[in-house]
């Protein structure tokens, strides 16, 4: 998602290179992609990708996966109607295809809810008794299996959802329609909700868990501790981007280091490590705005941390739970 942004179209193409020389093979964008999301940015993400397939003929060696905006985030640079309408879904589709060069998607993704919940910060659930959205889980799914059955898209999957929405499309796949079988979320040291609830649903019904943000916009890999702002990094470039930088969650980071620093390993590697071992997730979503970055994140999947190390980690978090959700 830095693509476009942060990183030119020609760094995008040599990370992609190197993360598929490493064995990396899932890549995920959106259609809202550079972020910080704008109109001068919006598909950029997707439309460098595309250039690297066409450049590479790399297309049968990757998964790839994209998202469709949901509503309720300001970005009507994107399409005036911002929902899971028929419409929306085509143009959506249609163009995010057209942007990554290709016939189909492996796995096409709800970016977020329709409904009124609490994800991006929000930690309890906003109760609202205007809201207008009216149940339409069984209607969403039809549209998206028109996809697959045009070949169009391979598999479908959700993104910033809650149990409550995850459980609904469940229900509507034991009648017949067809399975949600990924569920992308933000999950880090930080931020670890989903463990209340969420991956009881992954265990049992056998849904595929995406973590993103591991790092927690970098806040993970300690650069930010002591007061610091690197140059050019995305917190510093974009102070909007606080979710994970609250007191509470600083100091919880800083313990963390001290283990970390404890046991001679880096905290980036630690924190990527830590959500390579949990027994529910599928694939980690790193990402990277630089060579050295991406090299230390790829070589995360070589550490083990040990009981000790867990338990450690596990104390802390006891002592500070969730401070970022």
């Amino acid at each position: 998602m830095t693509f476009g942004e942060q990183n030119t179209e020609t760094e995008g193409h040599m990370q992609l290179d190197y993360a598929l020389e490493q064995g990396v093979n899932f890549v995920d964008t959106a259609e809202m992609y550079s972020v910080p999301a704008s109109a001068e940015t919006q598909g950029e993400t997707e439309r460098i990708i595309g250039t690297w397939l066409t450049k590479t003929g790399n297309r049968n060696k990757i998964v790839l996966a994209s998202k469709i905006s949901g509503p309720s985030r300001g970005f009507t640079h994107i399409r005036e109607q911002l929902d899971y309408s028929k419409a929306s879904l085509e143009d959506a589709l249609h163009k995010s295809l057209k942007r990554l060069q290709t016939d189909y998607l492996d796995l096409y993704q709800l970016h977020w809810p329709e409904r009124n919940v609490n994800v991006f910060g929000v930690r309890d659930y906003p109760y609202n008794s205007s809201e207008q959205w009216q149940d339409n889980f069984a209607e969403v799914l039809e549209r998206l299996e028109e996809f697959v059955k045009e070949g169009k898209v391979r598999a479908i999957g959700l993104s910033n959802e809650t149990p409550y929405g995850l459980m609904r499309y469940l229900e509507e796949h034991r009648k017949g329609a067809m399975k949600m079988i990924t569920l992308q979320n933000a999950y880090n040291l930080l931020n670890r909700r989903d463990e209340i609830a969420i991956t009881e649903i992954l265990q049992r019904e056998n849904i595929g868990y995406l973590p993103y943000s591991p790092l927690a916009f970098g806040v993970l890999s300690g650069k930010y501790l002591e007061d610091k702002k690197p140059e050019n990094s995305r917190v510093t470039l974009f102070p909007s981007y606080s979710r994970y930088s609250s007191e509470q969650s600083l100091y919880a980071t800083k313990k963390y280091n001290e283990i970390a620093r404890k046991h001679n390993i880096s905290l980036t590697q630690m924190s990527l490590a830590f959500v390579n071992q949990q027994p529910f997730v599928t694939s980690n979503i790193i990402g990277a705005t630089t060579m050295k970055q991406l090299s230390e994140n790829i070589n995360s999947i070589n550490i083990t941390l040990s009981e000790e190390i867990l338990s450690e980690i596990n104390e802390v978090h006891a002592q500070i739970p969730n401070p970022a959700p």
